[in-house]
């Protein structure tokens, strides 16, 4: 990003940068301790990361409202612009990455209470999960980096992930009807494997919000060819 005449326009910069990074690794922890929790049936865990989520939620507002003194003090434009609009963007998908955190949480709570936990399929959950946990992991690398690429890269990795989410569905639907005592483990299991591949989701956005901050694209809803294209195209002023 470009060195201003005020030191303290670059300083409040990168520390609306430096903030979300630390909110992004807030709800990668939570993602991680939501599924060891589970794994372990450690429900006290599990109420910890729940209860957790409100640090998130701070997080976000304190970023947001960060950003709006920047637009409302400094005037951005151009790249700043950018910036300050990819954060505010990255933020609104990082709180929602807690909001599915919580929701494997919750859902883990009522597995481990109820005595239901779905031992070997919940294996299947466990590999999703560490797909999207890497994949926003990139995500952050690449908004940390300025990594237009990192967006190709993961759009192809979601693809696999939602893959991976149709495959349980059909799994937890044959279960299902081959024994209907499972049905009440399968739905809690399908929500679980849901807010993972939802995680995916979300981390996909902000590696395309990179994009948008480097080049000057928006490539939200194209396609992948489209997002290799724009992605290794100039960068924008």
């Amino acid at each position: 990003m470009p060195e201003h005449l005020s030191k303290q326009y670059d300083l409040e910069l990168e520390t609306i940068r430096t903030r979300v990074l630390q909110m992004g690794g807030l709800v990668e922890q939570q993602i991680r301790a939501a599924m060891d929790a589970l794994q372990e049936g450690d429900v006290a865990r599990l109420e910890r990361v729940i209860a957790d989520d409100a640090k998130v939620n701070a997080l976000e507002v304190q970023i947001d409202e960060d950003c709006q003194h920047i637009i409302v003090r400094r005037q951005p434009a151009a790249s700043d612009l950018r910036m300050v609009v990819t954060v505010i963007k990255t933020i609104t998908d990082l709180e929602r990455i807690g909001d599915e955190a919580q929701k494997i949480a919750r859902v883990g709570r009522d597995l481990c209470q109820g005595s239901r936990m779905p031992a070997p399929r919940f294996r299947e959950a466990s590999k999703m999960a560490e797909t999207a946990i890497a994949m926003l992991h990139r995500a952050l690398d690449a908004f940390a980096r300025l990594d237009p690429t990192a967006a190709v890269e993961l759009a192809e990795e979601d693809v696999l992930l939602d893959q991976d989410y149709s495959s349980e569905l059909r799994a937890q639907i044959t279960f299902m009807m081959e024994d209907p005592r499972t049905i009440s483990t399968s739905i809690d299991t399908l929500f679980l494997c849901k807010a993972i591949e939802r995680i995916g989701d979300h981390a996909k956005n902000i590696s395309e919000y990179v994009v948008y901050l480097v080049k000057g694209k928006d490539i939200r809803h194209t396609s992948l060819e489209e997002k290799k294209r724009e992605s290794l195209g100039d960068a924008a002023q």
